[in-house]
């Protein structure tokens, strides 16, 4: 079941998940430094991290799924996002370089179709990169946050179910190992909190952070409701990443 927007949104305007996106944040910037030239799409409610690439790609869209809802973004210029169904994204085969997932594995309703559909729209050489809750963390284990909503995943499983579904596992990290509290002393203790939870425990990360590369070789991914491609939701713009079909 996929959580709300608005309540997404509310969550990030919190001093709780302004820290929570700064230090995840952190972890996507040093897995993806440099996006230059590149397209980015940011699936599920990524909109919080797409803020560098939205200034340094050539092109950076977000999309949010039909059952979750969407608002606009960025805040300045023109709007670039759009409500899609979660297995059929409107974008061309391989128009995209690199797939942004926050807020999206572990809610999607068709996982294997909604990942095939990223398989699909990525480029030969394109990369997903995936954060999802840690199974083992203690944020999955409070629904006071998003991140205690949906199904969470440990670092293995994920790489499973990317393997399965025609990806190439690459690098894993873990981040967020703060506790899932408000308060001004935990909040201000943050970074301390971060450095030595990658030291001495870094299995109970409140989130898990994996970069995965398409097979090739693979048959023709699942076209199910390829009718409905191209079609975005009535109210919402439909920026694209080059010529729609």
């Amino acid at each position: 079941m996929w959580t709300d927007v608005v309540d997404l949104r509310d969550f990030y305007a919190s001093p709780l998940g302004q820290t929570a996106r700064r230090l995840i944040a952190r972890q996507i910037a040093e897995m993806w430094p440099d996006t230059n030239g590149q397209s980015v799409l940011g699936l599920g409610y990524a909109v919080p991290y797409l803020r560098g690439f939205h200034q340094a790609s050539t092109r950076c869209i977000a999309m949010m799924p039909a059952p979750q809802g969407v608002l606009h973004w960025p805040p300045e210029g023109p709007n670039a996002t759009s409500l899609v169904e979660e297995e059929a994204l409107p974008l061309p085969d391989m128009s995209v370089d690199r797939v942004l997932l926050v807020h999206a594995v572990e809610h999607a309703e068709s996982l294997r179709p909604f990942l095939r559909e990223v398989w699909r729209v990525l480029t030969g050489s394109g990369c997903v990169l995936i954060v999802v809750p840690n199974r083992r963390g203690i944020w999955a284990r409070l629904d006071r946050t998003p991140f205690g909503h949906g199904h969470p995943y440990t670092i293995g499983q994920i790489r499973h179910l990317l393997r399965d579904n025609l990806f190439v596992p690459q690098q894993t990290r873990s981040g967020l190992f703060m506790p899932p509290f408000g308060g001004r002393l935990w909040l201000s203790s943050a970074d301390a909190w971060e450095a030595a939870g990658a030291r001495a425990f870094p299995a109970l990360a409140g989130v898990a952070l994996v970069e995965a590369t398409k097979t090739l070789y693979a048959p023709t991914p699942v076209r199910a409701h390829a009718h409905a491609r191209g079609r975005v939701r009535a109210g919402a713009a439909a920026p694209g990443l080059g010529r729609a079909r």
